[in-house]
């Protein structure tokens, strides 16, 4: 009998939560791959989220991310970063549903407007942000906060703090027995 891949840990939450700054620490000191679902999207499209959003729209992307979120769910098994707007997908949210029901953890990077305004800075890399990158992350951070909420198993607030001590309780979210 075979055993079924899943990742170790799911990590969702809106841009500059730290999903990547915190899923590569976790990942190297757990010693399990990290893997980030807009990663994916770039290299089987060979196009930049920014430019996919620009070029083919943000619903092409969107398709793109889901199939992306989909793939990684059945075949990853360390740690798995999820787009910022993964969770806008009712067929996501439902993936990660049966992830968690499965006995998965999904870890919400909570984050407050002051530090993810101070994050995002003046990035082009965030195309979602568009011309008003403050009022836009306020607008986004509460619409997508009910859909991380529904998802999430643990939350952990990110604004603030240094990515360790974020690390440190992430890592405490991980399944004892899966630990090293």
């Amino acid at each position: 009998m075979t055993s079924v891949r899943r990742p170790l840990l799911v990590l969702v939450g809106p841009p500059s939560s730290g999903k990547t700054t915190v899923g590569t620490a976790l990942s190297d000191r757990l010693g399990v791959p990290f893997r980030d679902t807009d990663a994916d999207v770039e290299a089987g499209t060979g196009q930049r989220v920014a430019d996919l959003f620009v070029d083919l729209g943000e619903p092409h992307f969107r398709a793109l991310e889901e199939r992306a979120v989909a793939v990684a769910l059945e075949e990853h098994d360390g740690i798995l970063a999820l787009g910022g707007g993964a969770v806008l997908s009712a067929v996501t949210r439902e993936r990660l549903a049966g992830y968690t029901r499965a006995g998965g953890t999904v870890v919400w990077l909570d984050v407050d407007l002051a530090s993810a305004a101070e994050r995002v800075g003046l990035g082009r890399s965030r195309p979602v942000l568009g011309l008003n990158p403050r009022a836009t992350l306020r607008t986004l951070l509460a619409a997508r906060a009910p859909l991380y909420a529904e998802v999430a198993t643990v939350t952990v607030p990110t604004g603030g703090r240094e990515p360790g001590a974020v690390v440190d309780e992430v890592a405490a979210a991980v399944p004892a027995e899966v630990t090293p």
